[in-house]
């Protein structure tokens, strides 16, 4: 039986890599990427570029998409290039190509600007006592985005709902927590958001496996913290995603 082909944009990235190693012998792997990947078949394009891109997604059964500016850059032209055009671009390439399901990699960043708000601002501050009881925000919370980074996983978001509704596409939107490279809390804050690599690595690749059935959903993706204001509930229902590590540990 033919391996499933995964196509991974972005590969070369923190959470890229932490992908490719784990998921290497698994599945068929390719990337789409700015620059050359020894060693995984890459095709080399700019995802601003549609019909650049466009080989990439041939014979592709599910894709991947990381490859976006991130959210240390509030230049609106970078934005705009590779995390509006650039998805956009993702997701018709995958329609046209006649892929199954596109998994977005989406933020925390599309509600984090209510950590301006009492409690979740107590907790990323590291107040604790001052916090309270606190409800977790769920999928289903009102978007509140962080800068033009998170307005910009906000659209990436819609357009995957569209291209479900429109296309058949299955479209999973995961809001990725804080990873780091150092794979740990190096902040603070961090101890509400992070995620570490083996999670996040968990949760894309059951979302990979998830069935066919599952036309659309938005799952946040952090690990098991416990000062974190994120549902887990929602992944851990729809998708069994059960977290393997805690920001706590490294106290």
């Amino acid at each position: 039986m033919a391996r499933r082909s995964v196509l991974v944009t972005g590969m070369s990235g923190l959470i890229g890599g932490a992908l490719r190693r784990h998921l290497e012998g698994t599945y068929a792997l390719s990337a789409l990427n700015r620059r050359p990947l020894p060693g995984v078949k890459c095709h080399q394009a700019d995802i601003a570029d549609l019909e650049a891109i466009a080989p990439a997604f041939d014979g592709v059964d599910t894709v991947v998409h990381l490859a976006a500016r991130t959210g240390e850059s509030e230049s609106f032209d970078e934005i705009l290039r590779a995390n509006v055009i650039g998805t956009y671009n993702v997701f018709e390439a995958a329609r046209r190509a006649g892929v199954g399901r596109v998994i977005f990699a989406s933020s925390g960043a599309t509600v984090s600007a209510w950590e301006r708000d009492a409690p979740w601002s107590a907790l990323i501050a590291g107040r604790y006592g001052e916090a309270g009881p606190f409800a977790k925000m769920t999928h289903e919370t009102p978007t509140r985005p962080a800068g033009l980074y998170g307005a910009s996983k906000i659209w990436g978001e819609a357009l995957a709902r569209h291209y479900a509704d429109t296309h058949g596409l299955s479209a999973i939107c995961v809001r990725i927590g804080r990873v780091k490279a150092e794979d740990r809390p190096m902040a603070t804050r961090d101890y509400a958001v992070w995620c570490s690599q083996r999670d996040i690595v968990r949760m894309i690749e059951l979302c990979i496996t998830a069935p066919p059935t599952l036309r659309f959903d938005v799952f946040f993706a952090v690990s098991d913290n416990r000062w974190g204001y994120r549902d887990l509930e929602h992944a851990r229902a729809v998708l069994g995603f059960e977290p393997r590590d805690r920001a706590e540990d490294h106290r």
